[in-house]
């Protein structure tokens, strides 16, 4: 009698870890919903929305260092990066905001294989690339006049549309972030004929 509550033990517990590890085994789902449409607090370096963030990165407190200044009276500058809180501190979003703004930045992108992106900011001129090495990776632009905001989304999470994420994150940060820059872009050259 002993024997046999000894193996009903024995055979529960091993049951119990494969039933544990079979979960285990599982990924985490993933969110699918896109990006809010509005911008809402709380806000990353004073303009990022952290829900936009966590839905592109998957990380829910990163550590956040640097600072966005708006584009007004012909100054704005800044950078933004944020870091998963644990382990190897791996880089997730970069944003960077400054006066190096050249429209052949975007035709370089064009020329590699990015996209045009619609048009987010009156005058603003803009394009995005994906990574061919890293799926998660993509890098978006905008430039209008001298000015120029590039997104880097360094580690986005599988089995989302991460270059939709950062088209959406643009359109997010981009009006406000560029509302009183200088001088627009020149628009796109046409060909003859069109």
């Amino acid at each position: 009698m002993k024997e046999s509550i000894a193996r009903v033990a024995t055979l529960l517990a091993c049951a119990l870890v494969l039933t544990t590890a079979c979960q285990e085994d599982k990924p985490p789902a993933v969110d699918t919903a896109p990006l809010p449409s509005v911008p809402a607090p709380p806000y990353l370096c004073d303009h990022i929305p952290e829900a936009a963030a966590k839905l592109m990165t998957g990380v829910s407190k990163p550590v956040v260092v640097g600072f966005l200044k708006e584009w007004r009276n012909g100054v704005g500058y800044g950078t933004c990066a944020t870091y998963q809180p644990t382990g190897e501190r791996a880089q997730l979003l970069y944003v960077v905001l400054d006066s190096w703004g050249v429209r052949g930045q975007i035709d370089e992108y064009l020329k590699d294989g990015g996209k045009l992106l619609p048009a987010i900011v009156p005058g603003g001129y803009g394009a995005y690339i994906k990574d061919p090495d890293q799926e998660t990776r993509v890098a978006a632009l905008i430039v209008k006049g001298k000015a120029r905001l590039s997104v880097e989304l360094v580690r986005g999470v599988k089995g989302r549309d991460n270059a939709a994420d950062l088209v959406a994150l643009m359109k997010l940060i981009a009006p406000r972030l560029l509302a009183d820059t200088d001088t627009p872009s020149p628009s796109p050259s046409r060909k003859k004929g069109n």
